[in-house]
């Protein structure tokens, strides 16, 4: 058995992994690269292989890190069984053609431009139809059943606990009377994420293709996410402002839906129950068609609720619903949230704040000091999210510059992947533990941690695997092959990508205060006003050079 790993290779988008065995290609994951333009250019290229010539796909579940680029896949030829558990299929058959939708809308955006500097139009990665177009070879499976491929080639879903069918793969294959065991654990989620059960643990594996999202840190737990989120959000409200949460529409949203709902069990203290009454009084809005929809499947999906959830449900109360809790359905609706000046809170998409309705409430809450934007999911290098949250003073939303006044807080216990302890505890539970370990999705920083702690601790041995990079599976682990033309993803990629972006903005900038510098009609206070501006950022250039 070979794996070559053509994604999700130190960073944490595009898992794309190819495996061949008795004479059959077959695939784990076909995500998009998400981030900034560079990256995203890697989604437009040729697949190293031909997708016809793949035989069938297994789909860890439906984020679009993993699944984003499959309607491209089918346009390009493969036509093969996509294995993946049902909750997944459904959440694909929502994601995936409103991903076609957001591609034919910016490929729209950027061709008004190209028109302008008489350049060719370009086409949309893939179309909303072409998303739909792929559902056909979408095949349910359930957790735990045993799928047979073939005589030889065997499969099971475990639920990952990340998300709504989200799955840990186990793959058996048998080659010349010897049986070979490989587990892919897609994204693995928190013991203690809402709504669904913790990730099941494994007995035996050969080899371990394992994510390493939080490898080099640890979560907040639960009961202190919960306080942090009330404190922040009444904060806010008390100030007569607005908390703008952008959140990933599926899973995440659910999550936080959930974790509102359920506060008042918490605590009662007289500033909890203070806190709480506040958070009551004012409205919820999701804004999101996609978290809507999501929302729906969830519903329909509670048997894969935890215990406790389940629970709850049996007497009676819905986890995803509450009163004040009110769905903008259309664009006016969404509008009309920031004409609004009472205090509310706003959860919208998308999480990394990307695109979609959150780019409309970052720009037109962002400025205000008494606002809150409260990040609870990861941020990737070079998305707008990634430089709010790393103290951006400006940000250009729209082609507008936008100033950061409003609070920024960021929760990361509500993080749907595991932390470094709980990545440890999935490897410990084996009791026949893995020859080799192939740590992927996850930053170089975090991989190289948790390499060491793994090694140090387990003494199992590690690889990191380099994009492109094609490893034979036998006694032994032996790199037998590279291909060229790695995607530019990398962290080290990123900073010198950066600056030579502050290069061409220190320019602009320079350009636009002479004009105003020079502009005699501009008053003192305004002038005045500059030169703090420019203070405080050689203040931050004098911080990253002695840093």
């Amino acid at each position: 058995m070979k794996i070559t790993f053509l994604g999700a290779t130190k960073t944490v988008t595009g898992s794309n992994f190819l495996v061949e065995a008795l004479n059959k290609k077959f695939l784990v994951d076909c995500g998009m690269f998400q981030g900034r333009e560079e990256i995203e250019k890697e989604n437009y290229k040729d697949f190293p292989y031909n997708p016809a010539d793949i035989d069938f796909m297994l789909l860890t579940h439906a984020h679009i890190d993993h699944s984003g680029r499959i309607p491209k896949l089918y346009k390009d030829g493969f036509k093969g069984p996509i294995f993946a558990h049902k909750a997944t299929c459904d959440l694909c058959g929502i994601m995936l053609p409103d991903s076609g939708h957001i591609q034919e809308m910016e490929s729209g955006w950027k061709n008004k431009k190209r028109q302008r500097k008489g350049l060719n139009p370009i086409e949309p990665l893939y179309t909303a139809q072409d998303a739909i177009d792929c559902l056909e070879i979408f095949t349910p499976v359930k957790y735990d059943e045993i799928i047979e491929i073939d005589q030889n080639i065997h499969v099971r879903f475990n639920d990952a606990g990340h998300m709504l069918g989200s799955s840990i793969i186990e793959l058996w294959v048998k080659e010349n009377e010897k049986e070979t065991k490989a587990v892919f654990t897609g994204d693995l989620g928190n013991n203690d994420i809402p709504l669904l059960g913790k990730p099941t643990m494994m007995e035996n594996a050969d080899f371990l293709v394992m994510e390493s999202t939080y490898g080099s840190r640890l979560h907040n737990r639960n009961d202190e996410k919960a306080e942090l989120f009330l404190d922040v959000v009444s904060d806010t409200l008390d100030n007569n402002g607005t908390v703008i949460i952008p959140s990933f529409a599926v899973g995440r949203t659910q999550e936080i839906l959930y974790e509102i709902n359920k506060l008042k069990e918490n605590r009662k203290d007289e500033k909890f129950v203070r806190e709480y009454k506040t958070l009551m009084k004012a409205p919820v809005y999701v804004d999101s068609p996609l978290a809507i929809s999501a929302t729906q499947i969830f519903e329909n999906n509670m048997e894969l609720f935890d215990e406790e959830t389940k629970s709850r449900i049996s007497m009676g109360d819905n986890p995803l619903e509450f009163p004040g809790l009110k769905f903008a359905q259309t664009a006016d609706e969404s509008k009309a949230l920031n004409e609004n000046p009472d205090p509310s809170i706003i959860i919208s998409a998308s999480g990394m704040c990307e695109v979609g309705r959150i780019k409309h409430h970052l720009k037109h809450h962002l400025w205000d000091p008494k606002s809150t934007v409260l990040f609870v999911g990861y941020q990737a290098p070079g998305t707008l999210g990634y430089s709010i949250v790393n103290g951006a003073k400006t940000v250009k939303i729209f082609g507008e510059e936008i100033n950061v006044n409003a609070r920024v807080e960021y929760i990361e216990g509500y993080s749907g992947h595991a932390d470094q302890e709980g990545l440890m505890n999935f490897i410990y539970s084996f009791i026949k533990k893995p020859k080799h370990i192939f740590l992927v999705h996850g930053e170089e920083e975090s991989q190289n941690v948790l390499k060491d702690k793994i090694l140090a601790e387990t003494g199992i041995n590690v690889l990191i695997p380099d994009w492109g990079e094609t490893y034979n599976l036998d006694n032994e682990v032996e790199l037998i092959n590279k291909l060229e033309g790695k995607p530019s993803t990398n962290l080290r990629q990123e900073v010198l990508a950066r600056l030579e972006q502050i290069k061409r903005e220190m320019l602009d900038m320079e350009n636009y205060v002479k004009q105003d510098v020079e502009d005699n009609k501009l008053k003192e206070q305004d002038i005045f006003r500059i030169n703090e501006k420019i203070k405080d950022l050689e203040k931050q250039i004098l911080n990253v050079v002695e840093g």
